[in-house]
């Protein structure tokens, strides 16, 4: 007992006298977790029972501050797999029909939309006015107005709009942060973003315009979009960017294949990054100060991330993502806590400006001031 109160006392100490940024360090994320924990439990429902929604799933076994209670699903098959996996009553389970019910059910505090990007806009709206928090996967939606749309029906409707920025949460990701708030790059000048891999299966979703707004850019480029804003830490003022496609066959119109694009910052930084749905090996950030420099690669996959600078390598406790993510969501939405980099709509609604801004400048060739 004695060494627990220690253990405690030791803990909460250090928590109070570091500065937010230090607090939110891995070191203490992990302490932290070893406690046990009796504060509210934010009660999720998942609506989209593919992939991610199923790695999102098993993140949430281990998470302390939110839970899976409940699916949205137009397969009846997958919903009832997933009542016997993760234990889910059936009052929990919906399909895209009859969602909205959601508002007479008390035991689901907030939807995460893992859904195709071009449904992301109907549907939060949807769970916005059964009164639930929505959680958005990235991108928000297909384009800056469809995202407005969002974030001013969530806000008429009184309820929180997260989007799945799971890298804001991410230890050595957050080192960098403190870091370059701390000066210890320096005065920032560039960044690279290379966000890419080979997409397989051409019959997929992603590759089907009309569901998901876009090619690469509207998948894995978004990262390198947010990446350079977070890691440098400034909007950028203009955008310039450049389209190849070298399989039309493939990536038909409106499909981006591979797009180059740059940005200016206000402190005279810039950016140069990659999106690509042909290249793998990719997954590099760097960043460069006239004092110092990050590198991560990869810096954006599921993990771990590998990271270094000019002191040396990071090497920060690997927790999964979606665990960090959904119980640092849960303090958000239910504790109000204010996380170092945002993940609220107009987060998403930024990032969706930029993405128009980069289509836009590849189609004319000019510079388009944001």
């Amino acid at each position: 007992m004695n060494s627990r109160r220690h253990f405690l006392q030791k803990i909460t100490a250090t928590a109070f006298a570091l500065p937010l940024s230090t607090a939110y360090s891995a070191e203490n994320t992990t302490l932290l977790n070893d406690l046990p924990y009796e504060g509210p439990v934010l009660r999720v429902a998942i609506m989209g029972l593919g992939s991610y929604g199923t790695r999102v799933a098993e993140a949430m076994k281990s998470c302390k501050r939110a839970k899976l209670v409940g699916v949205i699903s137009g397969t009846p098959s997958k919903v009832k797999a997933w009542q016997s996996k993760y234990d889910i009553p059936e009052k929990n389970c919906y399909n895209y029909e009859n969602f909205d019910k959601l508002k007479d059910n008390p035991d689901i505090d907030a939807v995460y939309i893992i859904t195709p990007n071009a449904l992301h806009r109907s549907q939060c709206i949807r769970v916005a006015q059964a009164g639930k928090h929505v959680i958005c996967e990235k991108p928000m939606a297909i384009n800056a107005s469809e995202g407005k749309d969002m974030v001013d029906a969530c806000k008429k409707a009184n309820v929180k709009l997260l989007i799945g920025y799971r890298m804001h949460f991410e230890a050595k990701t957050l080192e960098i942060i403190r870091m370059r708030n701390a000066g210890e790059f320096g005065k920032v000048l560039f960044f690279q973003g290379l966000s890419g891999f080979i997409i397989g299966d051409p019959t997929q979703w992603r590759m089907n315009k009309e569901l998901s707004g876009g090619g690469a850019m509207m998948d894995i480029g978004i990262y390198s979009i947010n990446g350079a804003r977070y890691m440098i830490g400034e909007e950028p003022t203009w955008v310039t960017a450049q389209e190849t496609k070298t399989n039309p066959v493939k990536f038909k119109e409106g499909l981006d294949e591979t797009i180059l694009f740059q940005f200016g910052f206000p402190s005279g930084a810039v950016a140069s990054c990659l999106s690509t749905y042909s290249m793998n090996n990719l997954d590099r950030f760097f960043l460069n100060g006239d004092k110092g420099f990050a590198e991560m690669q990869p810096s954006t996959g599921y993990g771990p991330i590998l990271g270094r600078t000019h002191k040396g390598e990071l090497n920060h406790e690997h927790i999964t993502h979606q665990t960090v993510q959904m119980d640092e969501m849960s303090d958000i939405i239910l504790q109000k806590k204010k996380p170092i980099v945002p993940v609220d709509g107009e987060e998403g609604l930024k990032d969706m400006k930029i993405v128009d801004a980069i289509y836009l400048a590849a189609k004319t060739g000019k510079r388009i001031e944001l």
